[in-house]
């Protein structure tokens, strides 16, 4: 009897390592064979909104360079999943090439206001180091993507590392991990120059953001903002703006990019022509190409 339920508790272990690693990834545009690690939750709690996937190449290797996918959303809408469905070949390209994908989630603005959702980035990102070797990561090898919000916590979490912000990290102290490279696609970047009437109004995204208007608190936009931390040991960018972006105005790049500039930090711009807020515009060859060889010269 004693052997049977040893049998059986075995058994069970073996089923939950099926499946919690599977090659058959929930959004169709992986490459086939790719392995998926799924909701894996980060924090050691029960928040639904505290969990990330990793993707790994089917090619077997001792560890992967890493990309770190940041959803964008106003910073209160979507989950790890957004943004993956226009930018497919991107995506593939990533797989293809060697890199592995970790997509994380965090909290919304609607559930708690900043700093909770750069808080949960640099937790997860460190979780990732933590756990480098049991995931098959290279975890001296790591690259923030983000987009529109997810843009803004990706640039947020690269600058301002050097600072260390205790307020940005779980438990006060400076994460361990160095990010290599940030791939910024139209986040915003300078919360204080956006700062006007309409930012008033309590259900702007960034007044939901901060818990007040940056025009009452303008405070609370500085310390949320990325160009406030910027120095000349900051990782390089690559950041991608779209022409016609109504939601994020293309100054917040162009401002970004400047201000790297003159702190002596590579950076690029580039401005996709007649591109809205996000689609398969940036989904393009040239900006691929472009990502790629960011990515083959700061990861590999």
């Amino acid at each position: 009897m004693k052997k049977l339920f040893t049998f059986l508790i075995a058994l069970l272990f073996l089923g939950n390592a099926v499946l919690a690693q599977t090659s058959t990834p929930k959004q169709p545009f992986f490459p086939k064979g790719t392995v998926l690690y799924g909701d894996i939750n980060y924090a050691g709690d029960t928040l639904k909104k505290h969990l990330l996937d990793i993707y790994l190449p089917p090619v077997v290797k001792s560890n992967y360079p890493l990309i770190v996918w940041i959803h964008g959303g106003g910073w209160h809408l979507n989950d790890k999943y957004a943004d993956m469905g226009y930018m497919t070949e991107t995506i593939k390209g990533f797989i293809e090439k060697g890199y592995a994908v970790a997509s994380i989630d965090y909290r919304w603005s609607t559930a708690a206001p900043f700093p909770a959702q750069i808080v949960d980035c640099n937790q997860a990102v460190e979780f990732l180091y933590q756990n480098a070797a049991k995931y098959k990561l290279d975890r001296n090898k790591i690259a923030l993507i983000g987009f529109s919000a997810g843009g803004h916590l990706a640039s947020l979490m690269g600058l301002s590392a050097n600072n260390n912000v205790k307020e940005f990290y779980p438990d006060g102290k400076k994460a361990n991990f160095k990010i290599k490279l940030v791939l910024d696609f139209y986040g915003p970047s300078d919360f204080l120059s956006l700062a006007g009437p309409d930012q008033k109004d309590a259900q702007h995204a960034i007044s939901m953001l901060l818990g007040a208007s940056v025009f009452d608190r303008p405070d609370l936009g500085k310390i949320a903002s990325p160009v406030t931390y910027i120095d000349k040991n900051d990782p390089p960018f690559l950041i991608v703006q779209g022409e016609k972006d109504e939601a994020v105005n293309p100054m917040q790049s162009i401002s970004l990019s400047l201000h790297l500039k003159l702190a002596g930090v590579k950076n690029e711009f580039i401005i996709v022509p007649n591109a809205p807020h996000f689609g398969v515009m940036f989904d393009a060859e040239d900006i691929r190409n472009k990502v790629f060889s960011y990515l083959d010269e700061y990861l590999k």
